[in-house]
């Protein structure tokens, strides 16, 4: 049976999802905790390979197994098992051939600004702290220019592995809730790196320390010289991840046939 599991994390203290030699991971943990679970080793397959630091509300991940465990009892018996930094909160039965990463049709990240002074020792976890004021209306007008389809070529770090920087934006807003500052993105797929860069430089135009065409300059001319700095990763969240028919019914990019996950 392939069971489909969605689950949540606050990745301070992780290297990524990712299993990796030089620390702990998420995917370890999830593995680990099956294999307590159930008796035998799992491998688990992520919709994402989120980066060090980098949070997670609705991360997909399945894996096969021959347990007789009910898919909707697995949040109840891995929680049993994981850290309370990572919580399992769904479990669904899906079929052999579906694949968390390659059938995913598109995800949201959310990145989270706290815009004051001082960070609240609540936000400190989760949040990128600006101390300086930012324009929230200026920022969230100058990402519209972001929607539709672009190569994002000037918007990947180096080391991602993709076939193609071309991407789908739908949704690129900004809103200001007090200190509270959050951006939310929705796609078809992003680069590596992409969120962060995109909200690094939102902070700059923001500020005032780029021109409000930083974006429409990178997408022009491909250069990542054009656009701010890669913010950190403690802001940024895996908010969700679409697979059909979900992403149709909310009539978001159905012509997509794959997301691309370099994120």
């Amino acid at each position: 049976m392939r069971v489909l599991v969605t689950v949540s994390y606050l990745g301070t203290r992780y290297v990524g999802w990712q299993f990796q030699e030089n620390g702990p991971s998420v995917q370890a943990a999830l593995e680990e905790a099956l294999r307590q679970a159930v008796g035998t080793p799992i491998r688990v397959t992520g919709a994402s390979r989120t980066d060090a630091g980098v949070h997670a509300l609705g991360q997909m991940a399945h894996f096969d197994t021959q347990s007789s465990i009910p898919p909707e009892r697995y949040p109840f018996v891995l929680n049993r098992y994981l850290p309370q930094d990572i919580r399992v909160l769904q479990g669904q039965a899906v079929p052999d051939d579906f694949h968390a990463r390659f059938k995913a049709a598109g995800k949201t990240y959310t990145y989270r600004f706290y815009n004051a002074p001082h960070i609240s020792a609540l936000a400190l976890p989760t949040s990128c702290h600006v101390p300086l004021p930012m324009d929230a209306h200026r920022m969230h007008e100058a990402a519209q220019v972001l929607l539709g389809e672009h190569d994002f070529a000037g918007f990947a770090a180096a080391g991602g592995q993709t076939k193609t920087t071309v991407r789908t934006l739908m949704e690129a807003k900004v809103e200001r809730n007090g200190p509270a500052v959050t951006f939310t993105v929705t796609g078809s797929g992003f680069l590596y790196n992409m969120v962060r860069i995109i909200a690094g430089t939102l902070v700059y135009i923001g500020q005032g320390r780029l021109s409000a065409d930083a974006f429409s300059d990178a997408l022009r001319t491909g250069s990542r010289l054009c656009l701010g700095p890669t913010a950190p990763p403690e802001g940024l969240e895996l908010t969700r991840v679409f697979y059909d028919p979900v992403w149709q019914v909310r009539g978001l990019a159905s012509n997509q046939k794959g997301a691309n996950h370099d994120e």
